[in-house]
């Protein structure tokens, strides 16, 4: 059975990206919040948020040998528009027709339990929101984050799609796009990840901290207690506590 694949004859990356941009321009038209997937340079992402969303994709057999077909996509600019908000993917993909297809993908909220296993090891390991979007932590809380599973990206069984072209592959080359598109997306806001997995950053940073502010107050009440039980003393018996080295 033939799918009906986009650009059956041969058409230069210069003319796909050339093609890709006129759709942009007359979307805007119409739309000015369009928001297209823009590649620059020869990497699709460069960021820790944006390789650990694709690697994540990769690693999985339902995926592995079919989610290549979008990076051409992707890269010659197909993916007119892409929005991100809790457990939904919106797009709209350059094809051959002069109508862009429209693909939405649909990703289940973290599980509660996953979350605060992570929000507990995560505690007193990230200094800032800064840093944790940056993807600058602990080795073993990279390994927690992308754990099969138990970790912060989901699995196939957790990601459902659908897309408007006539394509019979279960997962066709526009979807393909769309999702390597997330990984392109996340390197410019890493927060829209937590959006995706319908949960807060700003509620694991503000556990951590609080956490972290718990330790700090509890090592402070323990030396004021030892300096009270040592003014306790001076006032009942008269005498000065030696200090150690002092």
């Amino acid at each position: 059975m033939r799918s009906y694949d986009e650009y059956p004859e041969y058409i230069s990356v210069a003319e796909r990206k050339r093609k890709a941009q006129i759709a942009v321009e007359k979307l805007k038209q119409k739309d000015p919040e369009i928001e297209p997937v823009l590649i620059e340079g020869r990497k699709l992402v460069t960021t820790w948020w944006g390789k650990a969303w694709n690697d994540n994709l990769e690693r999985y057999s339902d995926y592995e040998n079919r989610i290549g077909r979008g990076r051409s996509y992707v890269r010659h600019g197909a993916v007119l528009d892409l929005k991100i908000k809790r457990g939904k993917i919106k797009a709209l993909v350059k094809g051959s027709r002069a109508k862009p297809y429209k693909v939405e993908i649909e990703i289940r909220p973290l599980e509660d339990e996953i979350w605060k296993k992570i929000k507990k090891s995560s505690e007193g390991k990230i200094d800032s929101l800064q840093e944790l979007l940056a993807g600058k932590f602990p080795k073993a809380l990279s390994e927690l984050f992308t754990t099969k599973g138990s970790g912060l990206f989901p699995a196939p069984t957790e990601i459902s799609f659908d897309c408007s072209c006539p394509d019979w592959a279960a997962l066709c080359k526009h979807v393909a796009a769309v999702l390597y598109g997330v990984g392109a997306r996340l390197d410019h806001d890493p927060s829209l990840f937590f959006t995706l997995r319908g949960v807060k950053v700003e509620e694991l940073i503000t556990d951590v901290i609080q956490g972290k502010t718990k330790a700090m107050l509890g090592k402070a009440q323990v030396k004021s207690r030892r300096i009270l039980e040592d003014a306790d003393i001076t006032a009942i018996f008269g005498v000065e506590v030696e200090k150690g080295n002092e």
